[in-house]
């Protein structure tokens, strides 16, 4: 039996733009998924156990066939059981063994669905608690490099490298296309995440972007400019300019709106967060619904956020500067 664990993400730039070839500064969160993984016979026994969801245990052989009666979007799930599957698939490829069986627990302290690398990290932790109970020890740039094909198939080719590089790798990483490395030097970073209870289906907005930019030449320069405002952050963050940085995250976040991906709550967030004082805040990962990330060194937008309406949770999560690990 073996236990893994991965950091979520947030956004400090990018989302949306890294799918068009544009970087972007995910950075990885002290908010982990755990993965223990013992080798049975044959076939997945699958147990998950995450913050918005009660537990349930799903059995089968092959493809799951069966759903479980959980208050969460059917989209949602069957997404959660193909990242697993998948993830299983890329272990047994590493491992060279096809039939390998496994009973799988997942607990989660990372919102599913909400833009902070659940799925990311389930997988991540997926394959690296497998290949070690099969006696293989891969590192965390192959785990990144497998974990990316997953969300590539689940994702049907959507998926950017940003997330899974993130919870394999740790600290504050840049992605841009196929080149993905880690920022070194930033250890701290001092974020508050407000959570609405709800998630964002990242393939529909991911596809409406798409729609954007393929119709207006508008949209395609917003979305150069995200690209832009990354750059440009990337500096200030080597720079440890926490007043830039917030600056750049409020021009993020009112270009990610522009291109359709906010909702009511979570700009009702953004703008509690700043008028408590956050140097910026904005939404993060795929938007519709799920989280904004603000920073701010004092209690005050931690304590705004919680009495914000449509604001379910209020919570630190520092820079996490480790990524996959065997615990």
């Amino acid at each position: 039996m073996v236990t893994a664990s991965a950091p979520g993400k947030v956004y400090l730039f990018g989302e949306h733009a890294v799918v068009y070839g544009e970087p972007a500064v995910p950075c990885a969160i002290e908010r982990r998924a755990r993965v223990t993984v013992e080798e049975r016979d044959e076939g997945l026994r699958v147990h998950l156990d995450d913050l918005t969801l009660d537990g349930f245990t799903i059995e089968y052989s092959g493809d799951a066939t069966g759903r479980p009666d959980v208050n969460v979007s059917e989209s949602l799930v069957e997404a959660g059981v193909g990242y697993i599957n998948e993830a299983v698939e890329q272990a047994r490829d590493a491992a060279d063994a096809p039939d390998a069986g496994f009973e799988i627990s997942v607990e989660s302290s990372i919102p599913l669905g909400a833009g902070i690398g659940s799925s990311a990290a389930v997988v991540v932790g997926v394959i690296k608690a497998a290949t070690a109970e099969l006696g293989i020890e891969i590192d965390a740039r192959e785990v990144a490099e497998r974990a990316y094909r997953v969300e590539h198939t689940v994702q049907d080719g959507e998926a950017s490298r940003a997330d899974t590089f993130c919870s394999a790798m740790g600290g504050a990483v840049r992605v841009e296309g196929d080149d993905c490395r880690r920022i070194e030097g930033v250890d701290t970073l001092p974020f508050v995440i407000g959570y609405d209870g709800g998630a964002g289906d990242t393939g529909a907005l991911v596809a409406g972007v798409r729609q954007l930019r393929s119709e207006y030449d508008f949209a395609a320069d917003t979305v150069e400019a995200v690209g832009d405002i990354v750059r440009e952050g990337e500096r200030a963050l080597q720079a440890g300019d926490l007043s830039e940085l917030g600056e750049l995250m409020d021009f993020n976040h009112g270009l990610l709106s522009a291109l359709g991906v906010s909702s009511r709550s979570l700009d009702g967030m953004v703008w509690a967060a700043r008028d408590a004082g956050a140097l910026g805040a904005k939404l993060t990962g795929a938007g519709g619904n799920g989280c904004v990330v603000a920073l701010d060194e004092t209690d005050a937008t931690e304590t705004a956020l919680s009495y914000t309406p449509g604001c379910e949770n209020a919570f630190r999560a520092a820079l996490d500067t480790e990524g996959v690990r065997i615990e």
